[in-house]
């Protein structure tokens, strides 16, 4: 059976889980740019998901899917511009974007992505 490697956990979630080829990110938000402009925020989240696929051993890439949730739809022009030059050419995953209540009015957006690992 295939093992199964949590990374940077606590009691409740894990940051990420590596399992069968495949590393799943948990929802990643602007810890140090809270309350900060979107554009802030989504760069400092972007730097988080590079850091912890770096650890699991790949990177952006290799991204299967990512899911992004919008504390305002209004935000999504500044999000794709960070994503679209963020993004690897030729390596776009599936995305799914909503609007959504977020768990602390300070962020305006959180973002999950699952990444294959190289061969």
């Amino acid at each position: 059976m295939p093992e199964i490697i949590r990374l940077q956990g606590n009691p409740r979630m894990s940051g990420a889980v590596v399992h069968g080829g495949v590393v799943h990110l948990s929802g990643q938000v602007a810890i140090d740019h809270r309350s900060s402009p979107v554009s802030d925020q989504v760069r400092e989240i972007l730097e988080r998901i590079d850091a912890l696929l770096a650890e699991a051993g790949t990177d952006r890439s290799r991204l299967l899917t990512a899911n992004l949730y919008l504390a305002d739809i209004a935000y999504l022009a500044d999000v794709n511009a960070a994503w679209d030059r963020w993004i690897v050419p030729g390596c776009a995953p599936t995305r799914t974007t909503i609007q959504t209540v977020l768990a602390n009015p300070a962020y305006a957006l959180e973002i999950a992505v699952s990444a294959a690992l190289p061969v």
